[in-house]
């Protein structure tokens, strides 16, 4: 999918004797949207490397293109050479997948597909069904070996969706501190990092958005988050879900049941230093639940959550903060 990339000088200030413009580039990726808002007191335009990144996590990542690795590995193609975007999304995905306890798994693709959250129309699910599907499901029978991704089961297929977005977002942060560019907010989808401060030494503002009722009802935010070198990721099962005989399931599905989680917990917003790690995170506490959720967070070090869910019939809130989080 080629990304289309538009410049737009929103305004200027001065920093010292040097004029400093704040830049914007949106545009699609990976299925979804991506903003980029930086200030660079050189006023360079990264358009064109924004654009590479891009392109290089989808022709390595993206399940919609026959070429990508992650499809050459799913067919077993020998040829295929893993590149270091699909060995870190590997590593990620293995490391969320013990942290859950096999929760999150990134070998559920064919659960995700027959459910109907990829490209297609998802089938009527029946036990039996389900219980086949299971036996192509299981992180542990999956590892990279000697550079190869090596299955127990040759008809298994591997997922990052859950990865992907974070990892760009950190790709295309640190492309920036590269550049030596420390005032930033990079958003893929909604995992976003800030790095540094907006105009006038303000902190980055992010607004939570309140569940919805509907996938189409309006979004309103319900707590507004300041930022400054953190990432923030939510994940939350209100808009992605199908219905089957007028029953609604989510996205988040249980690798062990193979059946859609159902709990309480309504959205995960999780902060910390690393925007593919809080993807996971987030990711996790949605699968989970509230409980297991508190648990597994207060492992983490300088990882901040907050939980929107529905108690009694109200929705209520809950926060975990650690010592970075504003």
């Amino acid at each position: 999918m080629r990304n289309t990339l538009s410049l737009i000088i929103i305004s200027c200030f001065l920093i010292g004797c040097s004029p400093v413009e704040k830049q914007h580039f949106f545009g699609t990726t990976q299925g979804s949207y991506y903003s980029i808002t930086y200030f660079d007191n050189q006023n360079r335009n990264f358009a064109h490397e924004f654009d590479s990144i891009f392109k290089e996590i989808e022709n390595t990542l993206s399940l919609w293109d026959e070429n990508s690795i992650i499809r050459k590995v799913n067919r077993n193609d020998t040829a295929v050479v893993l590149n270091q975007i699909f060995i870190d999304n590997f590593n990620y995905a293995m490391r969320a997948a013990e942290l859950s306890e096999g929760y999150f798994d990134p070998t559920i693709g064919p659960l995700v597909s027959a459910w109907g959250f990829h490209f297609k129309e998802g089938m009527t699910m029946t036990p039996e069904i389900i219980d086949s599907l299971r036996q192509l499901v299981g992180y542990k029978k999956v590892k990279i070996e000697e550079g190869r991704v090596v299955k127990e089961n040759p008809n298994m297929t591997l997922d990052f969706n859950a990865v992907a977005q974070g990892y760009t977002t950190d790709m295309i942060g640190e492309f920036l501190l590269s550049k030596d560019v420390d005032n930033f907010l990079v958003d893929v989808g909604g995992e976003i990092m800030a790095k540094g401060n907006k105009a006038k030494g303000d902190f980055w503002k992010v607004g939570i958005e309140k569940p919805a009722e509907n996938k189409d009802d309006e979004r309103i935010v319900q707590e507004i988050v300041e930022l400054k070198d953190r990432s923030i990721v939510t994940s939350g099962n209100y808009r992605k879900y199908v219905e089957q005989d007028g029953k609604r399931y989510s996205h988040s599905l249980n690798p062990m049941t193979g059946y859609p989680s159902e709990n309480n917990l309504l959205s995960a917003t999780i902060i910390c230093d690393n925007t593919a790690w809080a993807d996971c995170l987030a990711s996790i506490c949605m699968l989970v639940g509230m409980e297991k959720a508190i648990e597994i967070i207060d492992t983490q070090d300088n990882v901040g959550a907050f939980f929107i869910y529905e108690e009694n019939g109200e929705v209520k809130t809950q926060s975990l903060k650690d010592s970075k989080t504003q």
